[in-house]
């Protein structure tokens, strides 16, 4: 399959928008820049092996984002299940009020007479 210039050149850019702290994908990262940038196209091995460390570098960010995630989604569904509980909770509470309010008010109209 032929290269796709352009969305190498994308993807490079996309990377390159990232603070990359890993030496060897730096190095990768630059030289592939400048590659594209002097208008060269990257042979097959130095693709290869670019899109590899591509593939190791952000691999790790995605599973810990992942992760992160579901903490964050778990988290999130205990908070509505308390905020639903409260609600209800809040509500029986408002009832108790108007009733009890009901029940003094003709206690207090009883005793006025």
């Amino acid at each position: 399959m032929p290269l796709d210039r352009a969305a190498l050149a994308d993807l490079v850019e996309e990377v390159g928008a990232f603070r990359i702290r890993d030496r060897a994908m730096s190095r990768a990262q630059a030289a592939l820049a400048k590659t594209l940038q002097d208008g060269g196209v990257p042979d097959e091995a130095a693709l290869r092996a670019y899109l590899e460390r591509v593939r190791r570098y952000f691999g790790g960010f995605e599973r810990e984002a992942r992760t992160r995630l579901a903490d964050v989604d778990r988290r999130l569904a205990r908070v509505a299940q308390l905020q639903f509980n409260l609600t209800a909770e809040r509500g029986v509470a408002a009832r108790r009020v108007e009733r009890t309010q009901g029940v003094l008010a003709r206690a207090e109209e009883l005793a006025a007479r």
